[in-house]
Order: C-alpha cells, then sequence, then structure tokens
C-alpha cells in the first residue's frame, strides 16, 4: 500500500457547514448520515458519531473536520485511510471525494443548510469568554451537558482552559453545590494514583499509616475532574472503569465496596482514539469517559478571542475594568502563535501590566497602555512578574536541555517532579 502521504491543498472550497456522508460499499452500504458539528469520528466503537459495523475498519479509524473542504484524518487505524489509490495520515478534499477505509468507501457530500434568520444569542457560561463562533458553540455545548450526568471528555492542546470548562459544566448543573474534586495523573507518581482516586486502609502499603479517603469518595454527589487522562497508566485503567461502570469502588486494602454517586469530566492533549487503536489506552475506558466530547481549538485558530480576552484579564488583575492597551501592543499580541494558547496569553498580560513590557519569543518590547489608562505596577506585583520571567526563562532551557523528559529535567534541577509539573503548567510549558 506504501507509506502514508500528508496533502495539504489549500482553498478547496467555500467553508462547508454541514457534513452528509453516504456509504457506497461495504457492510453498511446506502446508510447516509448528516452531522451539523465540527468533527466527525468514524469507526465500529458507538463513541463515535459515525458508527460502522465493518470488521475491517478500527474502534477510531478516522475523523471528519469541515473547513474549507473537509480535512480527513487517520487515527491510527490497522488498515488505513485511503483517497483514491493514496493512503493518507491528513488531507483536505472537497466535497464529492470517496474515501475507503477496510472494505467501506465514504462519499462526503454537502448538506449545508441556510443559517436561521434569528442569531442565537452568546452563551452565558461562567469564566468562559466566547467571542468566537467556534467558542460560543462550545459554551452552548457546555450549557446543554450541564443538564446532565452523562461522563464528558474534554480535548485541546495544553493551556486552552480545559479545566475552565470541566468547572463551569459542574457550576451549571445541579451538582453546583456539592464537591467539585481535580485530579492529575501526571502529577503524581504512578504508585501512588490509586490511592490519590480510591483511597486507602491503613496498612494497605507501606506508609499507609492511616485510612486515606480517595478523590471518588470525597466528590460524592459532585463531580470529579481527571486532568490529562491520557497519563493514566493501563494498570490503574481497570479500576477506573469498573467506577465508572457499577459506581462503586473499594479503597487500596479495602474489603468493602462503597457505593458512590459522581459525574467524571476528564481532559486531554493527546488523541485516545488513536491510542486505543494502538492499545496503549483502553478502548472501553475511552468509551466510557467519552460519552460526550468537547475539543476546544488553539487560541491560533480563534483569533477573534483575543481582544476580549485580554481584556477580560486585564480587568481580573487590576481590578478595573475597561483597561485598554495602545494599539501597537494589541497588534503585537495578535499576530503572536500562541504555542501555550489562553494560558501564555494571561502570562503574558500580567507580565505587561507588572512590567509595562511585553515579551513574545523572548524578546521585549514596551506595551504602553492607551492614553486614559496609564497606572504604575505595585511593588508586589512586579516582583512576582520579575520571578515569574525567571522561571520561564530557567524551565524553558530546562526543558529543552533534557529534551522534554520530565522525569530527567526533575533530576537535573533537583526538585520533586509534581511541583515541577506544576510550575510547567502554570507557564504554559506542559
Amino acid at each position: 500500500m506504501g507509506e502514508p502521504t500528508e496533502l495539504h491543498l489549500e482553498r478547496v472550497q467555500p467553508t462547508v457547514r454541514r457534513l452528509r456522508v453516504r456509504i457506497a460499499e461495504g457492510p453498511d452500504r446506502e446508510r447516509v448520515v448528516e452531522h451539523y458539528g465540527e468533527r466527525v469520528g468514524v469507526g465500529t466503537s458507538p463513541a463515535n458519531e459515525l458508527t460502522l459495523t465493518d470488521p475491517t475498519v478500527s474502534h477510531y479509524h478516522l475523523e471528519l473536520r469541515c473547513e474549507d473542504g473537509v480535512v480527513v484524518k487517520d487515527l491510527g487505524s490497522r488498515n488505513g485511510t485511503f483517497v483514491g489509490d493514496l493512503r493518507v495520515n491528513e488531507a483536505v478534499v472537497p466535497i464529492g471525494t470517496r474515501v475507503r477505509i477496510g472494505r467501506t468507501v465514504l462519499v462526503l457530500l454537502d448538506a449545508t443548510i441556510a443559517p436561521p434568520e434569528t442569531p442565537l444569542p452568546p452563551p452565558d457560561v461562567p469564566g468562559l469568554v466566547t467571542a468566537s463562533p467556534r467558542m460560543q458553540e462550545i459554551g452552548r455545548t457546555v450549557e446543554r451537558l450541564a443538564q446532565s450526568n452523562v461522563s464528558v471528555l474534554i480535548q485541546g492542546e495544553t493551556g486552552t482552559g480545559k479545566e475552565l470548562v470541566a468547572r463551569a459544566i459542574h457550576d451549571l448543573s445541579a451538582r453546583a453545590k456539592k464537591p467539585f474534586i481535580v485530579v492529575d495523573p501526571g502529577a503524581l507518581p504512578a504508585t501512588l494514583i490509586a490511592s490519590q482516586l480510591f483511597g486507602h486502609e491503613r496498612g494497605a502499603f507501606t506508609g499507609a499509616e492511616k485510612r486515606q479517603e480517595g478523590a471518588f469518595e470525597l466528590a460524592h454527589g459532585g463531580s470529579i475532574f481527571l486532568d490529562e487522562i491520557g497519563e493514566l497508566p493501563l494498570a490503574v485503567q481497570p479500576a477506573l472503569l469498573g467506577v465508572l461502570e457499577r459506581r462503586s469502588f473499594r479503597r487500596l486494602g479495602g474489603k468493602e465496596d462503597i457505593q458512590v454517586d459522581v459525574r467524571v469530566i476528564s481532559a486531554t492533549h493527546r488523541d485516545l482514539r488513536a491510542e486505543a487503536n494502538q492499545g496503549t489506552f483502553r478502548a472501553d475506558l475511552y468509551f466510557r469517559l467519552a460519552v460526550a466530547r468537547i475539543e476546544i481549538p488553539p487560541l491560533r485558530d480563534r483569533p477573534e478571542d483575543i481582544d476580549p480576552l485580554v481584556a477580560h484579564f486585564a480587568a481580573e488583575i487590576t481590578g478595573t475594568p475597561g483597561f485598554l492597551f495602545s494599539d501597537a501592543t494589541m497588534n503585537a499580541l495578535r499576530g503572536h502563535r500562541w504555542s501555550g494558547n489562553v494560558r501564555e496569553l494571561r502570562n503574558v498580560v500580567e507580565s505587561a501590566l507588572a512590567m509595562g513590557s511585553i515579551n513574545l519569543n523572548g524578546l521585549a518590547q514596551p506595551a504602553p497602555p492607551a492614553p486614559n489608562a496609564a497606572m504604575i505596577p505595585q511593588y508586589r506585583a512586579a516582583r512576582a512578574e520579575a520571578l515569574a520571567a525567571f522561571e520561564r526563562s530557567y524551565l524553558r532551557r530546562l526543558i529543552e536541555t533534557t529534551g522534554g523528559n520530565a522525569s530527567a529535567a526533575a533530576r537535573a534541577a533537583n526538585m520533586d517532579r509534581p511541583y515541577l509539573l506544576s510550575l510547567l503548567r502554570r507557564h504554559g510549558l506542559r
């Protein structure tokens, strides 16, 4: 079949708003599916938007995304994705393209319908800035999901605000007055993750000197947020799956089942569908976690949100609504790539307010406020920003020197790995 080929075709045709997929060949032949949404997952798992019965198709085989034409992205499938005779990893194809996966052939069609005459009101989601159409749709999805108890998987790059979205789902739900417990498996040693999640009895292992309640027990009646769920070791995944299926668990070393009423919201920057295909993440656990999915786009793909986010952060930091930066500063912010996304933008705004300059790509430049909004940074804020600038510079060199290996970086810096990970996340470097 040959090696996968990357295809990138620019401006194939106008943006597709609604996608129709017709199955031209295969066990599900003549089925027609329409989907109004940003992404359509295709595979044999019921977690996909388009579920097939073809045994030669992977659980999570490919993803279709409506843009200029249709983006076809293989998710690490066993048998590959083909456009004509080319096997592709990711391609932008025109409407009418036939895509072959296993014994199934999909025909991609445009089912665009006219937008409603009366625009929908903007969503009212606490803490979420929704200026761009994509973020407004996410806000409406948050409002809908808050009315249910299904498990939600939030996907997106580091710094896009996954925890903020998770907290908003909890705060808008009937569970709002109950606990919201956060667990980050990536920040914990593998040996302690099960104890953190399920608790332990005295004597369950060396060092367990007293009974300890775990996150699920503490979150009873409320929600538990599993940040970076893709870091959960395979050895712990069956226990988490058991809690989701039975709604009960045992503390480590315990003999009694503990019933629990908890909504599970998880997040990851990794492609768990591809990992499920490869066997590095349990497919049945992914299905339980991703009953509903939200994908947060990176900040560089929604530049409309930069201005309102800057205003939001400036007001939050200074306590003064209406704070304005100069046009030159805003132009510099709009033109940046934001590899650290919203978290990086907040750090830059905080730095500009404290130090009077913005630091982009390692280059500092003046960031004067608009003429009617001058201010002098307070000593404590300026000192905190100077320390933060040192930390960012040090951590960036540390991670580059150790090739991105957090364990090696922790050893080189002589600091605890969980503390290092927390610093990396704080500065948008993980």
